[in-house]
């Protein structure tokens, strides 16, 4: 029978805040507490969340429409832009966007929540930033630990009075270790864990990891030269395995969770259609549980003349758990994964080489430097010539290159390394 281990508690904000918890419910005997909308939850609470996503998602939809969308998504990005990483500074004062919440807290957002949780005495896990301001201001009496989302984070993130904060924070990263010194987290509350990634991705030893990364390298490997990466595992798969070279290329294309740049995915079916068709190429579309992103999808085949027996697939499920599950699913089969630079970042270190579409906001820029820096991430070229490009990208090498620096430079036992420090 499982055992409740932490009280884990998740924002119902696009799917980043969720998705980064997802793999540690086994932790939570499988329940997750959405600060934003639990059961019981006061009405002006409930009706302060509402409106502050329905902002965002308007935000993140208006970035498209020239001048007018693009001034009111920079007025937002301003309020959570991270500052230039260099030179090391002390960047701990207050933000707006800090003091604004804790005006709030101050009026009682949250403390309905932390009275509920109180009694557990389990350690208070989230990976929403201010849900840990909540829990620590209004006294949670157990530990308090902060799960970090992104490659680099803005003065949010990091405590309100970090000197004298409780909050421990989990980190994807060595660099966001850096920048939480800057603003005042002491040392001790710094833990370097790696991002939580699915387990069923990875396996206790790398075992389900390792296969699927060999299976993937044969497949892109269309020169051959990368041989030596699943040479190395030749002795746990068999030689028919080894052996058999996949094809079509399989395509997994994700849109944010507002249905940011689903236009992207309309254009790869559009110019890949006649390639999908011959065999050539696989291409998943990932709606999330956006029922009108899926319809938009589905006009889209349609209108190009393409059906799921194809070779075209798309990803949906009302419920956020059964689209992380079937998207996880469909990430063992994936040999390309194109998105923004969001949480999914992070899932370069299942040996997934990622084509790059624009950043939405400040943290994704960032999250767009660290994937370049590990050699991981590729920008995406002009969209409407994707049946030119990808297939030079292919026949180069880069994308099997991405694909090996991934799994060789980003950490995949991130799960893992946060159960080790609840159970100490």
């Amino acid at each position: 029978m499982a055992t409740k281990k932490i009280n884990l508690v998740v924002a119902d904000m696009g799917y980043g805040h969720q998705r980064a918890a997802y793999p540690l419910l086994y932790l939570s005997d499988n329940e997750t507490i959405c600060i934003n909308d639990y059961p019981g939850i006061p009405a002006w609470e409930k009706e302060y969340w509402i409106k502050s996503l329905n902002s965002y998602e308007k935000i993140s939809r208006l970035k498209k429409i020239p001048v007018f969308g693009t001034f009111v998504f920079w007025v937002m990005n301003s309020f959570q832009k991270i500052k230039p990483f260099y030179p090391f500074r002390d960047l701990s004062e207050q933000t707006i966007q800090q003091k604004f919440y804790l005006r709030s807290i101050k009026a009682g957002l949250g403390k309905d929540l932390i009275e509920k949780l109180n009694p557990s005495g389990l350690p208070f896990l989230t990976t929403f930033f201010v849900a840990a301001y909540v829990a620590e201001y209004h006294n949670y009496k157990g530990d308090i630990y902060c799960v970090v989302c992104d490659s680099d984070v803005s003065r949010a993130w990091a405590p309100l009075d970090p000197k004298n904060s409780r909050i421990k924070y989990l980190l994807p990263s060595e660099k966001v270790k850096e920048r939480l010194l800057m603003y005042g987290v002491k040392p001790e509350n710094i833990i370097v864990t790696g991002f939580p990634l699915p387990q069923e991705n990875i396996g206790e030893n790398k075992e389900i990891l390792e296969k699927d990364l060999v299976r993937r390298v044969m497949a892109l490997d269309k020169a051959g030269k990368y041989g030596e990466y699943y040479d190395f595992l030749s002795e746990k798969f068999s030689t028919d395995f080894l052996n058999k070279k996949t094809s079509p290329i399989s395509i997994t294309f994700a849109v944010g969770g507002a249905g940011a740049q689903k236009e992207i995915g309309a254009i790869i079916l559009e110019k890949l259609a006649m390639k999908i068709k011959a065999g050539e190429f696989r291409l998943n579309l990932v709606a999330g549980n956006r029922p009108e992103v899926k319809k938009y999808f589905e006009e889209q085949m349609e209108i190009n003349g393409v059906k799921e027996n194809d070779g075209i697939k798309i990803i949906f499920s009302p419920e956020k758990i059964d689209y992380f599950k079937a998207f996880n699913l469909c990430l063992k089969e994936t040999d390309i994964l194109w998105t923004k630079p969001s949480e999914l970042s992070f899932y370069t270190a299942l040996g997934l080489p990622i084509i790059i579409s624009s950043p939405v906001g400040s943290q994704e820029d960032f999250n767009r430097d660290w994937l370049i820096s590990l050699g991981a991430g590729i920008d995406s070229l002009v969209p409407e010539y994707v049946n030119e490009w990808l297939p030079d990208m292919l026949e180069s090498g880069q994308l099997v290159r991405a694909a090996v620096d991934g799994f060789l430079n980003a950490e995949q036992m991130g799960a893992y390394n946060i159960e080790k420090i609840i159970n100490k």
